[in-house]
């Protein structure tokens, strides 16, 4: 099996914490040079001493601010000037707040909706002609198991998780025949800082303990834990890999188990 990504490009956004940084590291690991993306010009830097080079490797760090779309595609286009070659991209950000979606307001789902799908957008556009010119393409979508199953409280992160879905999806049918293929990875219940911040609302709005509220979500999952980053990552780098060539246009559960439905 091919999991080799030796002088492959990976853009990996949302790469300096969570599930976004094990999965640089590990796309690292199988050989490729990593182009970080985050806001954070400090934790970028952190991140990228922490990428392997033992395939000789040269990994990079774009800093750009999601919640604004327009900065996002200035700063792609001009470092694509630079540095013309990309294969990989991760498109990974974080949630959008918890809530009923009946009572959110409608610049929630706007931005959520430019956080997600149109960054993701301007990304995939900017990226894929040098895909196609390398002839080879991998674009995974972290996104959550409420593509396939709603999940409670989390009503604008449903309505705009599906849509990414669905334009992935449409995707997948336009780029197969250039050999790019695209998937989304749906993590379920991860150990990270955003799983924490659910916890801790949770808790708050019950008047439960944070311990009462953790262990009553991992026994909704038949493994009976929550996931670790690196799990997760080792899927999304499965599906960068050359031994994913033709797996294409699907959603990935890496949950445990919990989604109930197939």
């Amino acid at each position: 099996m091919n999991l080799s990504l030796k002088d492959k490009t990976a853009f990996v956004c949302g790469s300096t914490q969570g599930i976004g940084k094990a999965t640089a590291i590990q796309l690292a690991k199988q050989g490729a040079n990593i182009v970080l993306i985050s806001r954070n010009e400090v934790s970028l830097v952190d991140v990228k001493s922490l990428l392997p080079i033992e395939s000789g490797q040269k990994h990079d760090y774009i800093v750009a601010d999601f919640s604004k779309p327009m900065e996002v595609q200035e700063k792609i286009e001009a470092y694509l000037e630079k540095k013309p070659k990309a294969n990989i991209l991760i498109n990974n950000t974080g949630g959008p707040a918890g809530g009923l979606a009946i009572e959110a307001g409608t610049e929630e789902f706007i931005n959520a909706f430019n956080m997600h799908l149109i960054n993701n957008q301007i990304l995939a556009k900017a990226l894929t002609p040098y895909m196609k010119e390398d002839g080879y393409g991998r674009i995974i979508n972290i996104i959550s198991t409420s593509v396939k199953q709603p999940l409670n409280g989390l009503g604008v992160s449903n309505t705009i998780r599906g849509a990414v879905a669905s334009w992935a999806k449409t995707l997948a049918n336009e780029l197969g025949q250039f050999n790019i293929t695209v998937n989304n990875v749906l993590p379920g219940a991860t150990n990270t800082a955003r799983l924490k911040t659910i916890i801790e609302n949770k808790a708050n709005k019950t008047g439960k303990a944070i311990k009462t509220i953790s262990e009553e979500m991992t026994n909704q999952v038949p493994l009976l834990r929550f996931a670790e980053a690196e799990e997760i990552a080792n899927g999304v780098s499965f599906l960068a890999s050359p031994a994913a060539s033709y797996i294409n246009g699907i959603n990935l559960p890496i949950d445990g188990g919990r989604t109930k439905s197939l």
